[in-house]
């Protein structure tokens, strides 16, 4: 690794625990940039975009750093991008939306080398199939709170990990970065 840490620009402890699993340097400088989509814009193409923008934001931001890390982790259910719940009456929803079904998680990350203002994009899709919910197990689990700041209402390494019966692909991109392709990217970049 490199001396000077990598800034993430997010604020999610989720990401954080995952680049400190998987061994990278860095600090955090979350950056706040609007998160609707445009009209028509296909879910990968926006959760790029929203990758870059925050990676950009981050950099425009903070004096020091190199290398800057923008992600964004989106549900797409039939099409139809699933973002946070506004409340939860909106978490209930979504919850019953994604019962029985299956969905897919796609989350794009972007490396940003400051030096040179290239930025290098990927993203990730995981497909997840949820066991049927009863209204209970819903109204239960809306009450913890947790699904509030979670894109599709539910965190997969928490209190939702019984909801899952099945993913097809990466677990930590279901969990909002995966490391995986993201230490590939990052070696490609010279970043580490």
């Amino acid at each position: 690794m490199k001396n000077e840490p990598i800034v993430l620009a997010s604020a999610s402890p989720r990401r954080a625990e995952l680049m400190e699993l998987a061994g990278i340097q860095f600090r955090t400088a979350p950056s706040d940039i609007p998160e609707e989509p445009f009209d028509g814009e296909e879910p990968v193409l926006y959760a790029l975009r929203l990758a870059e923008e925050k990676a950009r934001a981050a950099s425009a931001r903070e004096e020091m750093g190199r290398f800057f890390i923008g992600a964004d982790t989106i549900v797409v259910l039939g099409g139809r991008i699933i973002g946070k719940p506004v409340d939860e009456a909106d978490a209930v929803k979504i919850l019953r939306d994604l019962s029985g079904k299956t969905h897919q998680v796609i989350t794009a990350f972007s490396v940003l080398d400051k030096s040179t203002g290239v930025s290098t994009s990927r993203s990730v899709s995981t497909r997840v199939l949820f066991n049927s919910l009863s209204t209970e197990e819903i109204l239960e689990y809306v009450k913890t709170g947790c699904p509030l700041d979670k894109a599709g209402g539910y965190a997969i390494q928490g209190g939702a990990a019984h909801f899952v019966r099945e993913i097809q692909g990466s677990y930590t991109n279901v969990v909002g970065l995966p490391t995986c392709e993201l230490l590939e990217t990052l070696r490609e970049t010279g970043a580490i």
